[in-house]
C-alpha cells in the first residue's frame, strides 16, 4: 500500500466546493471535461451540489459518461472518495493517452470499482488494442487473442454498501496497478499496459451512477 507521504507530488486537487451558474449542462469547472455534448446531445449529466459531483447517465446518452482531467505522470496515484447509490453502479478510473495511437481513443488501463467487485484491465495490450479491436468488431478474433485476452483482466471480490462514502486509492507503480479501499489493499494486477511511459489523462467512467468529492492526483519519480 503507498501511505500518504509515498504518493508523491500532489499535482491536482479538487473538493467541489462551489456552485454552477445554470442547471441546463455540464459546468464542472477546474479544468474538468465531459463527453456529454458528443454523446447525450448536450444534456447535463453531471451535478455540483452538497460540495460533491454527482454524475448520472441522461437517457438520450449512447454511451457511459465520461469525466475527463489532465493527469500526467508516469508513476503515481490518484485518491478519491466516492459514494455507490445502487447495486447495478459502478465508477471506473480510465487513465489514457491520447497521443498513443495504437489504440483505441487512448485507452491505456482501467479499475473498475462496483459493489460486488474490483476489476482491473490491462486495455493497451488487450481489448483496445486496434488490431485486436478491429478483429473483435469483425468477429475474426483468433483463438491466440481470445486466451490473450483473458491474461489482461483480474477480478477481486468486494462487499460494499450502497449509499456509504468509501476512501479510494489507485496507485501506478511500474507495470503494477494496486487499489485500496478505506486504507485496505483489495487488488492489485502487473501489466505491461501499466508501464505505459506517460499516463496524460483520468477518465472517470459511469455507466450508470456515481457520487465522487475531494480527487487528489499524485505524480511520482521514476521507478527506480
Amino acid at each position: 500500500m503507498v501511505w500518504a507521504d509515498e504518493r508523491g507530488t500532489l499535482i491536482f486537487e479538487d473538493d467541489f466546493e462551489r456552485s454552477e451558474s445554470q442547471e441546463q449542462k455540464d459546468e464542472i469547472g477546474k479544468g474538468w471535461g465531459t463527453n456529454s455534448r458528443s454523446r447525450a446531445k448536450g444534456n447535463k449529466q453531471v451535478d455540483l451540489r452538497d460540495g460533491a459531483m454527482y454524475i448520472y447517465i441522461h437517457e438520450t446518452a449512447d454511451h457511459a459518461v465520461s469525466v475527463t482531467h489532465p493527469a500526467e505522470f508516469k508513476n503515481g496515484a490518484v485518491a478519491l472518495r466516492f459514494m455507490l447509490e445502487d447495486p447495478k453502479d459502478s465508477l471506473g478510473l480510465n487513465f489514457a493517452d491520447l497521443k498513443y495511437k495504437p489504440v483505441h481513443a487512448g485507452h491505456l488501463f482501467v479499475a473498475k470499482i462496483s459493489p460486488k467487485n474490483l476489476m482491473i484491465t490491462d486495455l493497451k495490450t488487450g481489448n483496445m488494442d486496434l488490431k485486436i479491436r478491429d478483429q473483435r468488431k469483425a468477429g475474426t478474433l483468433s483463438e491466440e487473442h481470445k486466451e490473450l485476452l483473458k491474461t489482461k483482466t483480474k477480478r477481486f471480490p468486494l462487499k460494499l454498501e450502497t449509499g456509504k462514502w468509501y476512501d479510494l486509492l489507485v496507485n501506478v507503480e511500474g507495470d503494477r496497478l494496486t487499489v485500496s479501499i478505506d486504507g485496505k489493499k483489495v487488488g492489485s494486477f502487473a501489466s505491461e499496459g501499466m508501464a505505459h511511459p506517460t499516463k496524460r489523462l483520468l477518465r472517470l467512467a459511469v455507466p450508470r451512477k456515481a457520487v465522487v468529492d475531494d480527487v487528489k492526483i499524485y505524480s511520482r519519480g521514476e521507478k527506480s
